[in-house]
């Protein structure tokens, strides 16, 4: 079985993200949000992503940004992938795909099975979906778990990722019940709103490892 890829969302500190990639996480989230409470600028950013060394991918989240400002943060920061967290239209996210060489992730909150088949909207226009909690006060990291019953059986028509209330004590759990190819945590992983724990991102990725390994 495949290795599970591990994202840790919503890192905005060096210590954080040293950490991050030490664990073994494959991907780490910038969100550039300013409501959000993990919200990092564009100068951030990229002070951020400069630490990050080759191998391990770097996803800039948004919602909803306009053109003129997404151009802005992708030009300075320079991410792998853009992950879209708002209400993005497949129009718009089939253009920046056609337009860039990231990857574009398209988060979609998951509150029925009906939720899972309306996402079928974004196959041709991004290149995974991830699947998180409805949103709450925030479009993500409200530490709201997602009904994993929703994705038994679901045939996925593109590649995915599991997100909603991720834990070092649940993700194993998460990623034995769905399959998840990849797992995304943010808030499971923090002390406080928009602090991230050290030892709660070794224990989350060591958690995703021995699952998969077990599987």
């Amino acid at each position: 079985m495949p290795e599970t890829l591990i994202k840790i969302c919503g890192l905005s500190t060096p210590e954080t993200v040293d950490a991050a990639v030490d664990a073994g996480a494959s991907h780490i989230g910038l969100v550039h949000y300013e409501p959000s409470p993990r919200h990092v600028s564009v100068k951030q950013a990229a002070e951020l992503r400069a630490r990050v060394p080759e191998g391990v991918k770097v996803v800039l989240l948004t919602v909803n940004l306009d053109p003129k400002e997404t151009a802005y943060a992708l030009q300075d920061v320079q991410p792998d992938v853009l992950q879209l967290h708002g209400t993005e239209t497949p129009e718009w996210i089939g253009l920046l795909r056609q337009k860039t060489e990231l990857e574009i992730w398209k988060a979609v909150g998951v509150k029925s099975r009906t939720s899972l088949e309306k996402a079928a909207k974004f196959t041709d226009a991004a290149h995974r979906l991830i699947f998180d909690a409805p949103a709450g006060a925030l479009p993500g990291g409200n530490g709201l778990a997602l009904d994993w019953r929703l994705l038994l059986n679901h045939k996925h028509q593109m590649p995915w990722g599991l997100a909603g209330g991720l834990t070092p004590e649940n993700v194993a759990d998460a990623i034995r019940y769905t399959g998840a190819p990849l797992v995304d945590a943010s808030s499971g992983l923090e002390s406080e709103p928009g602090v991230k724990d050290t030892a709660k991102i070794r224990s989350f990725c060591e958690a995703a490892k021995s699952a998969r390994a077990s599987a």
